[in-house]
């Protein structure tokens, strides 16, 4: 690969900061962004040669301020993974409208602002690839999920829109899907679970894992490989793909 810079969104933790490690490892200038400046400085401080900008996706003011700090600062990037998310579980008859504005803000729109940020630096550069970390959720529904799902849903579509209009430019979108990954995210729903319904532990995961073939958790490191590949020269064919990274779960 040719030295490419690559801003990850929520890439202080979890599958952000997996994707962080393996885009070092192959020689791809990480520069992380998220709410939490104390853990982004945490995250860099441990990678060499890691930038890190302070961003909330779901606010448009503090998306362009971040676009607008790497521009001067000679980050501009070719590859973007919009990978900040959130999830909210709760039936749809008792799911509030605050409840349902939030998915949609950080797991869409969140995606969208920060997309509509890149595209002109990709195009000018003649090259961009944009990753963004949807879910199983954006291909089939969940039982409890809907804002969530209904803004994976969302995400997708608008990334096989994109690539309609990408075409020809050298810069393409896709998604990767993972099933349920270990990370924080699925860490809270196994206590929500404990919390509302008295299982245990080890019987709120089976009951997160039931639908994978392997019945196991996917780590954070498998979604990175998946993403790695497709920022690649090599991928270039690839295009508003939506690629489920879940075991089997998905076909």
């Amino acid at each position: 690969m040719t030295r490419r810079i690559a801003l990850i969104t929520g890439g202080g933790s979890g599958i952000g900061l997996a994707i962080a490690h393996a885009f070092s490892q192959a020689g791809i200038t990480p520069v992380l962004a998220g709410r939490s400046k104390a853990r982004l400085e945490d995250a860099a401080a441990r990678m060499e040669g890691t930038a890190f900008v302070p961003m909330d996706v779901t606010d448009e003011d503090s998306v362009e301020k971040a676009f607008k700090q790497l521009k001067t600062a000679g980050y501009e990037p070719n590859i973007l993974v919009n990978n900040a998310g959130s999830a909210a579980t709760a039936p749809l008859e008792k799911t509030d409208t605050g409840t349902w504005q939030a998915m949609l803000d950080v797991n869409l729109t969140g995606a969208f602002l920060c997309t509509r940020s890149a595209l002109p630096m990709m195009k000018e550069q003649g090259f961009g690839r944009i990753i963004t970390v949807a879910s199983t959720a954006g291909l089939k529904g969940y039982a409890y999920t809907a804002a969530y799902t209904a803004a994976k849903h969302g995400v997708i579509g608008m990334t096989r829109s994109l690539a309609l209009e990408l075409a020809g430019t050298g810069v393409t979108a896709n998604t990767v899907c993972p099933g349920f990954t270990d990370t924080e995210i699925v860490q809270a729903s196994v206590r929500n679970i404990v919390e509302k319904t008295g299982r245990s532990e080890e019987e709120a995961l089976k009951a997160l894992t039931k639908h994978n073939p392997e019945n196991r958790l996917v780590t954070p490191e498998e979604v990175a490989d998946a993403v790695l590949w497709l920022v690649s020269d090599g991928a270039s064919a690839i295009n508003g793909q939506a690629i489920a990274v879940a075991c089997g779960e998905i076909m």
